[in-house]
């Protein structure tokens, strides 16, 4: 395989360091208006191009006819601005302009395309050890500006504004980008339903090399059987022969016929079955070379990276010396003010000569408050509140509690020191739910337990199932999608991953009108069904599956999956679907959580939409952090009602008011203008006291994991490691949680030996099937979900679990 196409099969390139610099999505330049470029959606190449020439122009060739040609074999020469096709693998590289800033503007980049990731760095000669910054193409929007600009953003987090040299080499980059978009967008569905990655090491390799010519060997020792059988057959069958010329009884020679005719298929099948062996020998030393170059470029690509990350490290401490040393000087020392300036400035000019967005590491409005409160956590106890009282005597004192109301309070998070770095490294590029992770990353609740959150202003629905008005209504549901965000404003511990078959109850029926149950109805990829009704009048019902990848400096976390709410009395039926929450700052500097993209909420009996915007956080914005704006529209698009808010704090709305244009036209009135008609639908309830010390949970999140008398074993209350975390005994979880895995494996490999067992007899074999929910197609949707299937508060209340299985 040619080595343009070997890099294509093992995944990312030198592109994909994670490196100082890397880039933010927030500021633009000035003729595109500060940069919010993330949501103008796919822009594809000029029509106007023939179609033989575009593996010309990816290749940077001269056009049609020998495109073909060069793309396919070595490029041609570069074009005189710098750019054509890489030698070392890469789709595409070259020089490009790309904005920095106001002070800086356009400054003169070298780009390289390779493996579906677009990389930067600030000379060709940076390419041996220092990435500037890049962004995946499988989940990026290229959008044209005009003749030589260009945008790339991947929806908030990062934004790329270039500029090319010319209109020619612009849509020589544009259709280069758009190739490899479409290919990484089918490689990273390919990946993500293959299963789990494993590292091969130098003595798996060394194992492979003694299989392979084990093999070689057994095949030449099959090949001298087959001569001797060959050899020895033919002498049978001319004994046979002679044997019919003989004159004997009629009787015998019907039976050396047989055995003639026995002894040809015998031949015929050992010549076979040496073939086949040829044959796989054939193929088994062919992808064996394959696999080796293969995995010794993955092992060079991960030793770049962790030198990278590595130097990253550095200079950020770096940077964090200098920062301190700026702002230690007095006001009043001469020039105190203008060298601490210098020193900033300078500590950033280490990193990179761009102050593009993603440098600004904190974000003050995200990170004031959980480091204030983080100060005082400090100097806390393991316990909580008394230290004479130990965990086992403080976990039964809650469950004593638990009986008569539910508990305010957990035991407060230990402060154990953990080197991230050690076990993040092993980790780029890998999806989360792949990750053996200990639990000193987790907080003590499951994600069915997250996910039940949602339910937390569960009072929203209330009040929307008594609205009269479909488009009041509709304001009412907006505002509950945003509500379920507001818990993750600080919590940038990860739940734990529930079991396969787990479950979680939630009953609050006598205190709040409803009850809610969820269930893991896949392990890969990871994806939890959730049921939840109320008796003031209506149902909301989700399958949400979770897909996330760490690339270094962040982590994005996308949840796949509808979610409906019907309303029993009016049978308006709403579906829509979640945004990217991203985690900030993974290797240095101080975590923080953003929520970006759109929702579109949609009344499927009245046509009824309402749009939601999450603006992603920009160092350079002068609007408010974590801001959401949304409008109501009736079926014919006309606006009935603005939302404007913040998914962290609270949403309101206003009735749009048309007034009178300029020009005698009707005028949509302005928010500020309508200011004393805003209604308040939604705010935020204040956290617990001393929320900083038990992982930031909302008075709901206290009470989920607490224990309850008469759940099903699967419930995740009864999760053994999960119980231990919370009691702060994180020694005794991680090694229950390796337990507990081992467990979930051994049954996954049978399941699948059961499976190939009934596949080779040829007897139908059901697959892994949910225990309360089915698998259908939703009505409306027309996608494939779990639906509950009803059933388990009637065995709650039998308390029959026999049907349950044995997980934990």
């Amino acid at each position: 395989m040619a080595a343009t196409e070997l890099r294509g099969v093992v995944g990312p390139g030198p592109a994909a360091i994670a490196a100082p610099g890397g880039g933010g999505g927030g500021a633009g330049p000035p003729m595109v208006g500060g940069g919010g470029a993330g949501g103008r959606g796919d822009s594809g190449p000029s029509s106007g191009i023939a179609p033989g020439t575009v593996a010309a122009v990816a290749a940077g060739g001269p056009g049609p006819g020998a495109g073909g040609v060069a793309a396919a074999g070595s490029a041609p020469a570069p074009p005189a601005g710098g750019s054509g096709a890489g030698g070392s693998g890469s789709a595409r590289e070259g020089w490009l302009f790309k904005w920095t800033n106001y002070i800086k503007g356009y400054q003169r980049r070298w780009f390289v395309l390779s493996n579906g990731l677009l990389s930067y760095y600030r000379s060709k000669a940076e390419m041996r050890h220092t990435c500037r910054g890049t962004i995946n193409l499988a989940t990026a929007n290229i959008t044209v500006e005009d003749s030589c600009n260009f945008i790339i953003s991947n929806g908030g987090a990062q934004t790329y504004h270039l500029k090319a040299s010319s209109e020619v080499e612009r849509q020589r980059w544009v259709t280069a980008l758009e190739l490899a978009k479409a290919k990484a967008v089918k490689m990273l569905a390919e990946s993500d339903e293959s299963g789990d990655e494993e590292s091969v090491s130098q003595t798996d390799k060394t194992e492979l090399q003694n299989t392979l010519r084990t093999l070689s060997s057994k095949v030449e020792d099959l090949s001298t059987c087959n001569d001797l059988i060959a050899k020895h057959g033919t002498a049978l069958q001319r004994s046979l022969s002679e044997l019919e010329s003989l004159r004997l009884p009629a009787e015998s020679n019907e039976k050396i016929k047989q055995v003639n005719e026995r002894a040809t298929l015998f031949r015929i099948t050992s010549n076979a079955m040496i073939n086949a062996c040829r044959d796989f020998l054939v193929l088994a030393q062919t992808h064996s070379k394959k696999w080796q170059k293969s995995l010794q470029y993955e092992r060079d690509q991960r030793i770049r990276l962790e030198e990278t990350l590595e130097q990253l490290a550095k200079q950020h401490n770096h940077l964090e010396r200098a920062f301190r040393g700026a702002t230690v000087l007095p006001a009043n020392a001469p020039g105190g003010a203008a060298s601490g300036k210098g020193q900033c400035c300078s500590g950033k000019g280490d990193v990179s000569d761009e102050d593009d967005e993603n440098e600004f590491f904190d974000a003050p409005e995200i990170i004031t408050m959980p480091e204030n409160l983080g100060h005082k956590r400090t100097g806390s106890n393991i316990s909580g509140a008394s230290s004479d009282i130990s965990l086992d005597e403080q976990y039964k004192h809650q469950l004593e509690e638990t009986k008569k109301e539910k508990r305010t309070r957990i035991p407060y998070k230990p402060n154990y020191s953990l080197n991230l770095w050690s076990i993040m490294k092993n980790c780029i590029g890998k999806e989360l739910s792949k990750i053996p992770m200990p639990v000193n990353f987790n907080e003590p609740l499951s994600m069915l337990q997250r996910l039940t959150e949602d339910l937390e202003y569960h009072e929203l629905l209330d009040r929307a199932a008594k609205c009269e008005n479909s488009l009041e209504q509709l304001c009412y549901v907006a505002a509950f999608t945003v509500s379920s965000y507001s818990t993750t404003v600080f919590r940038t511990s990860k739940p734990f991953n529930p079991l396969l078959g787990e479950t979680f109850e939630l009953d609050r029926l006598e205190e709040n009108g409803y009850r809610s149950l969820c269930e893991q109805v896949s392990h890969h990829p990871p994806a939890a069904a959730h049921h939840a009704e109320s008796k003031n009048g209506w149902t909301l019902r989700q399958e949400i599956k979770i897909t996330s990848k760490f690339r270094g400096k962040y982590l994005s976390i996308m949840p796949l999956g509808s979610i409906h709410c019907i309303f029993h009395a009016t049978g308006h039926h709403y579906t829509w679907k979640k945004v990217t929450t991203t985690v900030h700052n993974i290797i240095v500097g101080k975590l923080w959580i953003d929520q970006s993209g759109e929702i579109d909420i949609v009344n499927h009996k009245t046509g009824d939409k309402c749009n939601l915007k999450f603006v992603p956080y920009s160092y350079f914005s002068r609007d408010v952090a974590r801001k959401v704006t949304g409008e109501v529209t009736d079926p014919s698009g006309k606006v009935h009602f603005a939302l404007l808010g913040t998914w962290d704090e609270k949403m309101e709305c206003f009735k749009v008011q048309p007034v009178i244009g300029e020009n005698g036209g009707d005028a949509r009135q302005r928010g500020h203008e309508a200011e004393e008609s805003r209604v308040m639908l939604w705010k935020r309830n204040p956290l617990p006291k001393n929320a900083e010390n038990m992982y930031y949970f909302s008075e709901l999140a206290l009470t989920l994991n607490a224990w309850e008398a008469g759940t099903a074993p699967t419930d995740s209350r009864l999760r053994p490691d999960q119980r231990l975390m919370e009691n702060g005994r994180w020694d005794e979880a991680n090694a229950e949680k390796q337990r507990l895995e081992e467990k979930q494996r051994l049954s996954r490999k049978k399941r699948e030996a059961e499976a190939m067992k009934a596949t080779e007899d040829g007897t139908p074999y059901d697959p892994y099937k949910a225990l309360w929910f089915e698998r259908k197609k939703d009505p409306v949707t027309k996608e494939l979900t779990h639906i509950y299937r009803g059933g388990y508060w009637e065995c709650k209340e039998k308390q029959d679990w026999s049907s349950c299985p044995d997980i934990f």
